[in-house]
């Protein structure tokens, strides 16, 4: 293993899998938020997800055959997948008008249906916006994935599954928290586009 620290999260790490691919099955999509470092790896997990992350990833071949030979050779298969820090209009907006703290919250409440799911970042397990989201997600049906530091924080409690790796400092967690979604971006697309 490349990073024994993580370990101690196999377990945890497969049943995100498991959910996830459940999600996928379903025709469902993936919406990620986080703050700070976080946001930034949330932009990156659902940049692995729509575009090709290890191989060339096959188009619907229904949509495929409708399409231009140029277009189509330059186009792979994506998982939907939808960043919520990266839409900057709405972000401001929803905290202008109401407050930050339920700026991921309103756009899972929009952009979210049952079955679902939303990974919710937070290196302390205590992001209120998180925390709001997670509230939301459980009510409209989508289940929720943490990835988070030790013990998990609040974030923990309100969650389907939680991915809390053995690191305090927010760095440490960053760092481990890469190769967690780049295993589950690299599985997926494995089961997903064999």
């Amino acid at each position: 293993m490349r990073y024994p620290a993580l370990s101690e999260c196999l377990t945890d790490i497969r049943q995100a899998f498991d959910i996830l691919l459940s999600c996928y099955k379903a025709n469902g999509k993936v919406l990620v938020c986080g703050n700070g470092g976080s946001a930034a790896d949330a932009d990156h997990i659902v940049g692995e997800l729509l575009n090709k992350f290890k191989k060339k990833r096959k188009l619907d071949s229904t949509i495929a055959a409708q399409l231009p030979a140029e277009l189509r050779d330059k186009l792979v298969g994506a998982l939907p997948a939808i960043s919520l820090v990266a839409m900057s209009a709405t972000l401001s907006s929803i905290s202008n008008d109401s407050n930050w703290e339920v700026a991921f919250a309103q756009q899972l409440y929009g952009l979210g249906n049952r079955g679902d799911v939303l990974i919710a970042i937070s290196t302390s397990g205590n992001s209120t916006n998180c925390l709001n989201a997670a509230l939301v997600a459980h009510a409209k049906g989508i289940r929720v994935i943490a990835l988070t530091g030790k013990g998990g924080g609040k974030l923990a409690a309100l969650s389907d599954v939680s991915i809390s790796v053995p690191e305090t400092e927010t760095f440490k967690i960053q760092e481990l928290h890469l190769p967690i979604y780049h295993a589950l971006c690299a599985d997926l697309e494995d089961a997903l586009f064999s």
